[in-house]
């Protein structure tokens, strides 16, 4: 009868919760399971799992992952019964991911995409946990004019500048995903790969130097949405909702991956630019500034494998993605807005 009190529940671990991708994943997981969200709030906040701090069975630590952590010592996780159950599931976004302090978090990256990753790949070693690794499209390396139509395979051998000024997460993930790979062929870990690709929706911050972001907030200002590197700039752009979605067919799956999980439609910037614009009734214009190597598009990729492994496919049409992470978005800046008169 213990047994079932203790064991109704899986304890899921999700490191990098509150995070963009990491608080939706939560609101997911929270649902049927207990949460542990882990995060430093080094990109992530606090107002992304506001909601879910009353919930029963959810719980936050803040922590940074490249620290080893023994969760059944810790006073707020006894309700959990950590210490008989242990853990079941461990989701690992964790990484800085602010494209405006980028480069003052190279070190952070490094070890997030190393240290972090060990000690995660140690606990779900410990616990006999399954895995599932956030990696990042990233790893295929720049698109070029030679490259820029082809949609790229997971078992494709690509080329990518590991001393680029992007190398601690380009590498680092590529990395990363080395040490999982043999993780799980030394330890027989269920440890899953997902190659998230330009991902975007409610609770990205302001002011980070994201496009959609960016675009949103200025033109909520009536200032230009200014787009880096010319005219030609184009990009795939999946909603929240469906890598989400992806992630919770994969962890049920058989599939190890590595999964593609993106949008493999080719999207001009200057269009979602005229869409936000639209959409807000704004006053804006849109111009032009240098390139930007942190602001780059992302390789295509190629989504069959995940169609083929989970029946995914994106759903969500970018009209209505764009409106609900305007409402989001501009709700935030209100809120912020107030904050200050107050």
């Amino acid at each position: 009868m213990s047994d079932q009190v203790i064991f109704n529940q899986k304890n899921v671990l999700v490191v990098g919760g509150a995070g963009f991708i990491g608080s939706h994943l939560c609101d997911e997981l929270v649902k049927e399971n207990k949460v542990i969200c882990l995060d430093n709030f080094s990109t992530g906040t606090e107002r992304n799992i506001d909601h879910l701090l009353a919930e029963p069975n959810f719980v936050f630590i803040r922590h940074d992952m490249s620290k080893p952590i023994k969760l059944e010592e810790l006073k707020d996780l006894q309700k959990f019964k950590v210490q008989f159950q242990g853990i079941q599931e461990i989701y690992n976004l964790a990484c800085p991911t602010s494209p405006k302090n980028f480069l003052e978090n190279r070190v952070a990256t490094l070890s997030a995409n190393s240290l972090a990753v060990k000690n995660v790949l140690n606990m779900a070693v410990k616990n006999q946990a399954k895995l599932v690794h956030f990696s990042s499209g990233r790893v295929y390396g720049e698109r070029t004019p030679e490259n820029e139509s082809h949609k790229v395979k997971e078992d494709e051998v690509t080329k990518l500048d590991f001393l680029s000024k992007r190398s601690c997460l380009d590498e680092g993930k590529r990395f990363s995903e080395a040490m999982v790979k043999n993780y799980r062929d030394v330890y027989g870990l269920d440890a899953k790969i997902i190659r998230p690709f330009r991902i975007f929706g409610p609770r990205m911050k302001l002011n980070d130097k994201r496009l959609i972001p960016d675009f949103i907030n200025n033109a909520l200002d009536n200032k230009d949405l200014v787009i880096t590197g010319g005219d030609d700039f184009s990009t795939s752009l999946c909603y929240i909702r469906d890598l989400i979605d992806a992630v919770m067919k994969m962890v049920d799956s058989d599939s190890q991956g590595p999964l593609n999980i993106g949008s493999d439609v080719d999207v001009p910037i200057r269009k979602v630019a005229e869409k936000i614009i639209e959409l807000l009734d704004s006053e804006s214009s849109i111009t032009y500034g240098d390139q930007d190597d942190l602001i780059t598009p992302f390789r295509l990729p190629n989504i069959s494998k995940a169609n083929e492994e989970l029946g995914w496919m994106p759903v969500a049409t970018l009209d209505k993605s764009l409106e609900k992470t305007i409402d989001d978005l501009r709700a935030t800046k209100g809120l912020r807005t107030l904050d200050q008169e107050l």
